[in-house]
């Protein structure tokens, strides 16, 4: 496989690993009609990804996650299972994407690289909808809801048809959400500080 080949199956990997930070399944719909249809070829042992069975699974799970999104309450239930999911779903996604490997390396990059991509960008995801939940009383996540299923069908099909570019947007919004996430620690750490600091100068 010449390197070019390499490059792109990876960035493929990378664009659509970064969208299960979004959504789950959408991403893996994405795959599964590529496969289906032939536009991908999938690695080795992923072969049942294009059955017609999994496209059924996989377009029903979509419809599920998308709506459970809209609906109060749920939709923090499903951050919280989808986390774990994500990371999943990402590294599965980037193994399936790179064919002419190692068995063992490809799954090292697909939980390294895709797994940890899907994961950060879902955890960032999940604190804006925490966020969202605690200034507006709920009533700006389906707001966000939208824009995270935008996110992921464009993003999927983007990934498909351009994945150098969506891969180079996602590794960015990667270090993005990982220097939110640093910062929100050190205020935290900060806040936590001052607050023991308050306790030891209170009298008695």
């Amino acid at each position: 496989m010449p390197y070019l080949d390499y490059l792109l199956a990876g960035a493929l990997g990378l664009a659509l690993a970064a969208c299960c930070g979004f959504r789950v399944f959408v991403p893996l719909l994405a795959a599964s009609l590529a496969y289906r249809t032939g536009y991908l070829t999938p690695a080795p042992g992923f072969a049942w990804m294009g059955s017609w069975p999994a496209v059924a699974a996989l377009g029903t799970a979509t419809v599920a996650e998308i709506l459970g999104y809209y609906i109060p309450v749920v939709d923090n239930v499903l951050d919280a299972i989808t986390g774990p999911a994500s990371f999943i779903a990402g590294a599965v996604l980037m193994t399936s994407a790179l064919p002419d490997m190692p068995p063992m390396v490809r799954w090292g990059l697909g939980i390294l690289v895709g797994g940890s991509t899907a994961g950060i960008i879902q955890t960032g995801t999940s604190l804006l909808r925490a966020g969202s939940t605690a200034t507006t009383a709920g009533l700006g996540n389906p707001v966000l809801a939208t824009l995270e299923n935008l996110l992921a069908i464009v993003g999927s099909v983007l990934g498909l048809l351009v994945p150098v570019l969506v891969a180079v947007l996602a590794v960015g919004m990667v270090l993005w959400v990982l220097s939110r996430l640093r910062r929100w620690r050190q205020r935290r750490v900060a806040r936590r500080k001052a607050h023991l600091a308050g306790l030891r100068t209170t009298p008695g």
